[in-house]
């Protein structure tokens, strides 16, 4: 897929979402954490890819390696980013994150982020119930 065509399918993604959280109740004003996933078979392109997007100013965790179901190895990383959420704000981080992914030859694989949204009545007698952060549910 050409970079412009992901970078359109991603933009039109950070609205639904955006639109689906804001529609079900999470909080327009709050900040996110967003965690941007990126993968490659080759760590050293990932590792390339990790030290662009910490420059850019993204938070950056360790590479993980996975085994797929076919029995492949990837390695993976998370680039994290806190802002409002706001589509275009989105749009600006994918659109780094995306030309990121395609200069160091790895993939973008999207983004997640946790519903914030009031506290459910009675959660705070509950001693298995999150702090006050809310963040109930991931969305990618």
């Amino acid at each position: 897929m050409s970079v412009e065509r992901q970078l359109k399918e991603q933009f039109a993604e950070n609205l639904e979402i955006v639109d689906a959280l804001l529609a079900d109740g999470s909080e327009p004003d709050a900040e996110y954490t967003f965690e941007h996933h990126f993968s490659a078979t080759n760590f050293d392109r990932l590792e390339k890819a990790a030290v662009d997007a910490f420059k850019l100013g993204f938070e950056v965790n360790d590479a993980e390696e996975m085994e797929l179901e076919d029995g492949s190895i990837i390695f993976c990383f998370d680039a994290i980013a806190q802002h409002k959420l706001e589509a275009p704000l989105l749009d600006k981080a994918c659109e780094q994150l995306i030309l990121l992914a395609s200069k160091q030859k790895v993939d973008y694989d999207g983004w997640g982020t946790y519903f914030v949204g009031d506290d459910v009545e009675g959660e705070e007698d509950d001693e298995d119930a999150e702090d006050a952060d809310d963040e109930d549910d991931t969305f990618h």
